[in-house]
């Protein structure tokens, strides 16, 4: 892996006809004919052992792993792609990475809906036993990852950088929360910097680790885009989040859609698609929500929209007094069932 120019398709090529341990003991000759350039040779017969002592003192730590294509550990899933990792280094707990994953993707820059949207959708799909897998990124990966910690999920996030270092750098709670009950994985060893190329490459594995890939916000232009047309390439699942046609971060979405795209309104959308995944039916699911609700709050969240529904609306259709609603809205609005919204007015949320 520390060979310069020893990119990950040649690799892969080798390892069709050699063992790595085999490959330091063949003869000059022999390598240049597997089609290694001299200065691939002249690296393997004299590796950089700095580097390497770097990598096994990072891997002698606790939660540092190096998985290699025939681990028992390393994602069968991923081994499906067109050009796999040979080596995947993860913080970690690496059992989590064979799990069903759903992987979410977005905009930098998101708006604030964008951000809830993203935050509540990793919560639900959390509670659904997915595995929440995004980039680690600012905007909509971050609030992707933090929604799946926020009701003791599990998070994958998958780094452009090696794994001794975290970027963007304001997220490094971020990532010692994910390491401390789920992962980090790379496909570059420790020591490596953020590189712009760095990232589509770190992208094609978070569509290849994940059973299916949900777009929240993203411009026409974007990386999540690339993540999405990958993961379409690899026949994972892609779903997408409409948005309005005047917003310049719906129209990626919108596109993907007209694309073939899901298109995605509530959790359930996602979970009819991928079934074989997820044992709950949708019987169970209505108790869930209400076995925690007595008949007077089920009966009031069912009056109230998903976009603002006012007190006076409420009282309207119920004919119950302000005081005996706003209390029954309080606690619906504790148990994550509605948010407030200006000019007292609520919306539902799921």
């Amino acid at each position: 892996m520390r060979i310069p120019g020893l990119g990950c398709r040649t690799y892969l090529r080798l390892l069709e006809s050699l063992l790595p341990q085999q490959l330091f003991s063949e003869s000059p000759t022999s390598l240049s004919a597997l089609g290694l350039k001299s200065d691939i040779i002249q690296a393997i017969k004299n590796p950089d052992w700095t580097t390497i002592d770097y990598d096994l003192e990072w891997l002698a730590q606790d939660n540092n792993w190096a998985l290699t294509l025939n681990d028992p550990l390393y994602p069968e899933q991923l081994k499906e792609i067109a050009d796999p990792p040979p080596i995947l280094f993860v913080r970690g707990n690496p059992e989590l990475l064979a799990r069903p994953q759903i992987a979410i993707v977005g905009s930098r820059n998101p708006s604030s809906s964008g951000i809830d949207c993203a935050y509540s959708f990793a919560q639900d799909l959390s509670r659904h036993s997915f595995i929440i897998t995004s980039g680690l990124a600012l905007g909509i990966d971050a609030a992707s990852h933090q929604g799946a910690l926020s009701v003791g999920g599990y998070t994958i996030a998958v780094a452009g950088t090696g794994l001794d270092r975290v970027y963007p750098a304001r997220h490094k709670e971020l990532a010692t929360d994910i390491v401390n009950t789920g992962a980090i994985v790379s496909e570059f060893p420790p020591g490596t910097l953020a590189k712009a190329n760095h990232f589509p490459r770190r992208n094609r594995i978070i569509s290849g680790l994940c059973q299916g890939l949900l777009v929240v916000e993203a411009a026409k232009q974007s990386g999540s885009l690339i993540t999405a047309r990958m993961a379409l390439e690899q026949n994972r699942e892609v779903f997408a989040i409409p948005g309005s046609i005047h917003n310049p971060l719906a129209r990626g979405c919108n596109a993907l859609i007209r694309e073939g795209a899901k298109l995605v309104e509530t959790t359930q959308d996602i979970l009819e698609e991928l079934s074989q995944y997820f044992q709950q039916d949708e019987e169970s699911l209505a108790s869930e929500v209400q076995s925690t609700l007595d008949l007077e709050q089920q009966t009031l969240l069912n009056l109230i929209m998903f976009h603002p529904t006012s007190i006076d609306n409420l009282v309207e259709k119920t004919g119950q007094s302000v005081e005996i609603i706003s209390s029954m809205l309080l606690i619906l609005e504790l148990q994550g069932h509605i948010e407030a919204a200006a000019g007292g007015c609520y919306i539902r949320i799921h």
